[in-house]
Parts: structure tokens; sequence; C-alpha cells
């Protein structure tokens, strides 16, 4: 894994991502069925997580808008799969997955949700990596850990990126980082290295977009 836990980037490969995050992004649809899914035609790049992790928040940080996704303080808004198209010369798709954890919802709503996300996740050719967020104040928890599980036995690539970074102390987001970094090892889908972001900051964005940018392609074949 090296002597660092977070992905590094030439500034070649952050200038690509920089590039590709300047085109105009906009929503395509809410998805609730498996079968109202957009063409799979291209390439897709989907953001998973807790509720309340701050999916959208980066989201909206990663491209510069401040409203292309919602973003709500009552956990478990997000309640179906939200697809936006980066309008950029290699086509992309950034995908918004249903927050998980939300222990409020009702019983029927979260099955229909994890029924949604795990035939998306087994069916979808052209989804290239998951971006899993995880709270850097509390790194992985139990449902962090089964929706880790899923994604293995799918064989779905995916990355996790700590989030709100800017709210531990360096020492406690150093903790985190080596025990999420140490725990990713055990996971076979998993890519070995994490990104650390702040939505409000900036911090690590121009890294993630710059881990975008190298699996964006044309066209899915």
């Amino acid at each position: 894994m090296g002597t660092t836990a977070n992905q590094e980037f030439t500034s070649a490969e952050v200038a690509s991502g920089e590039a590709l995050f300047k085109r105009p992004c906009v929503f395509v649809k809410g998805v609730v069925r498996i079968e109202d899914l957009p063409k799979d035609d291209r390439t897709e790049i989907a953001f998973a997580g807790r509720s309340n992790v701050g999916k959208s928040s980066l989201i909206n940080a990663l491209v510069g808008q401040k409203a292309l996704a919602r973003v709500s303080v009552t956990p478990g808004r997000t309640r179906e799969l939200n697809f936006f198209r980066l309008d950029a010369e290699d086509a992309l798709n950034l995908v918004d997955m249903p927050g998980y954890g939300y222990a409020r919802a009702a019983k029927a709503q979260v099955k229909g949700w994890t029924r949604l996300i795990g035939d998306y996740l087994k069916g979808r050719r052209a989804l290239k990596r998951v971006y899993l967020l995880i709270d850097a104040r509390h790194g992985i928890k139990p449902n962090d850990r089964e929706t880790m599980k899923l994604l293995d036995e799918a064989a779905v690539s995916y990355q996790v990126v700590l989030t709100k970074a800017d709210k531990p102390k360096a020492t406690e987001l150093a903790e985190v980082e080596a025990k999420v970094a140490a725990e990713l090892t055990k996971h076979p889908a998993a890519y070995p290295q994490l990104l650390t972001t702040s939505a409000r900051t900036g911090l690590g964005l121009p890294e993630l977009r710059a881990a975008i940018a190298s699996l964006a392609n044309r066209v899915v074949s």
C-alpha cells in the first residue's frame, strides 16, 4: 500500500480532473424501479454512504454547483437513484444512491431501497466504481460493513472517501485514516487507498476529481 493511506496524484492527473468537472452537469432523472434506469451506454460513477454522510454536499462541491444534488438536514431524504450527467467529451454519469442506516424509515421502504441498490450494483455494466463515503469523525460503522460486503459479493470496485474531514482534530483524523486503510485490505473489491475530503473547505476535491477522471471514457462497449 505504500507509506500513506491516501491516494496521490500527479499535477497532470489533477489538471485532467479539474478540466472534466468544469463541464456542465445536469440532473437526468430519479429512479425507484430498476426498469427505469437510463440507457447503460456511458461510464457511471456512483456515490454511496450512510444517511447524512454528506453525499449531496460532496457532489455539489465536485461540480461547483450549490443545489444540483438536494441537500437536507433530514436523514434518509434521498430515496432513489439520482442520475446526473456530466456533459463532457468523455461522457459520464454520476449517481447519488439512497443513504442507508436511517433507522426511522419504514421497514418496507428500507427493503425497497436495498433491493433497488442490489439490483443496480449487480447488473450495471457501465458502473466503473462506487465511492463509499465514510464520516471522518466516526470511521467505518456496521452498516458500512454491510454495504462493503454487498459490494464485495457483487464484485463492484469501490473506494472509500472520508467526508467532513475538517471536523475532527488532525490526530483523530490520522487515526481514522489508518484504521480505515487497514480494514480495506480485508475486502477483495475495495481499492486499497482512500481519499480524504471536506465539501466545506475543498480538501481532497482535486484528488477525487482526478480519480474520477481516470475512470471516465466516451462510450461503454
